[in-house]
């Protein structure tokens, strides 16, 4: 069966994320019958994850604004505005922001990873817990949970 989704930007969720930075949940595995995930990060410069790889979906995503250092295994490379990066699932990777700004946009499918940002993140919409933080034992709690392998420190 195939289904058709629309929600303004006022209805999609936003999580507080690493470093302060914002995703904002544009579709979710609710939204598409599990098939796809599509986030849209609003961070600044220092902005990195863990050295990770997904075990359950592929990954895209594209720089709107911004530029960043990205990793694919051991090598490095600069991204810049409008750069897209495709990441097979069990590619180990990550980025940093080196701009003031980033706007980056991210693809996943099959959707299910949404799930480690709602843990790991808090939801906009609720109020800010006294001394909440996305702590490295809070993402790696997230990251097993949800099918993702921390290898390392952000790079």
């Amino acid at each position: 069966m195939s289904m058709a989704y629309l929600a303004q930007p006022e209805q999609q969720q936003k999580l507080e994320w690493l470093d302060g930075g914002t995703l904002s949940m544009l579709l979710d595995g609710a939204a598409t019958g599990g098939r796809l995930m599509i986030g849209r990060f609003d961070v600044s410069r220092g902005e990195a994850p863990p050295f990770h790889k997904h075990t359950r979906e592929d990954e895209v995503f594209m720089l709107i604004g911004g530029t960043a250092l990205v990793w694919v295994g051991e090598e490095e490379h600069e991204l810049q505005e409008g750069g897209i990066v495709f990441l097979p699932k069990n590619i180990p990777h990550a980025y940093r922001i080196t701009s003031a700004k980033a706007d980056l946009l991210m693809i996943n499918t099959p959707a299910g990873i949404e799930g480690m940002f709602r843990h790991a993140g808090r939801d906009r919409a609720t109020p800010r817990p006294d001394g909440f933080e996305i702590s490295p034992e809070r993402m790696a709690e997230a990251a097993e949970r949800f099918g993702n392998v921390i290898l390392g420190p952000p790079r």
